[in-house]
């Protein structure tokens, strides 16, 4: 069994994932870089991972398709011998308003932001209960929470993810395993630089704090709960985003 952390970061390759990759490197830890389609990102997220002194791989594989995250986690914990945490990160995003949505955008983006948190939490469950030790972290969303116009889809699926992440809570606690989420705001990403400016402009408008977050302050939250000091946290949510939503 290998002696280093295992750390499982989905969807990787870039903004909010590949920050926490990179938070969550250390020598003392192994961080295997998930991603579906850019394996050239995901390999610049492993450079900047080992560039803090840990060890790091780039695991290909779509967290919607229960055999290939049944093979990937398998080959994980064959290979190390453990997984310590995972964060479950990866997903999109296909908005429409309702009454233009097909039910192929619905479809697409529940498998891969709700269906994929469950089927990587479920993949590492057995492992974790075997070594009574565990962190599970959930990415969500503040639209979790305040809902968004032409997200019906996206705001289900991060709804959703609370829900999990408190029910499997209870289900596990017992074993020393902790399961949270983490729900960003406006974030400074790949996807937020898309919006139109009128959109930008509104939604800064919305947050007490005046400006929107960095990746890396997602990172610094899902890095704690995923810490030995958050181990009598669980089935919580944290929210990051400069005072838009006050739970």
């Amino acid at each position: 069994m290998s002696e280093q952390r295992v750390v499982v970061v989905t969807g990787a390759s870039r903004g909010i994932g590949r920050a926490i990759a990179v938070q969550m490197a250390a020598p003392d830890t192994h961080v295997i870089v998930n991603y579906n389609s850019s394996p050239e990102a995901a390999n610049e997220t492993v450079s900047l991972a080992r560039g803090r002194g840990g060890a790091a791989t780039a695991m290909g594989f779509d967290v919607a398709d229960p055999e290939a995250v049944k093979v990937a986690f398998d080959q994980i914990v064959e290979t190390h011998g453990r997984i310590d945490v995972l964060v479950n990160n990866a997903g999109i995003a296909k908005d429409n308003l309702l009454a233009l949505m097909k039910p192929a955008e619905w479809d697409v983006v529940m498998a891969t932001n709700l269906k994929g948190a469950f089927l990587c939490s479920q993949a590492v469950v057995r492992p974790m209960m075997r070594r009574r030790f565990g962190r599970i972290v959930n990415v969500t969303s503040v639209v979790a929470a305040t809902g968004n116009p032409g997200q019906c889809n996206y705001s289900a699926a991060k709804a959703g993810i609370i829900g999990l992440t408190k029910s499997l809570a209870r289900e596990i606690v017992s074993r020393k395993i902790t399961v949270n989420a983490v729900a960003p705001g406006y974030i400074e990403t790949d996807m937020t630089a898309a919006l139109p400016a009128k959109a930008r402009e509104a939604l800064l408008a919305q947050i007490p704090a005046g400006r929107p977050g960095a990746p890396e302050e997602v990172a610094a939250a899902v890095a704690f709960l995923a810490s030995d000091a958050a181990g009598y946290i669980t089935g919580q949510v944290i929210h990051v985003n400069g005072g838009m939503f006050m739970a």
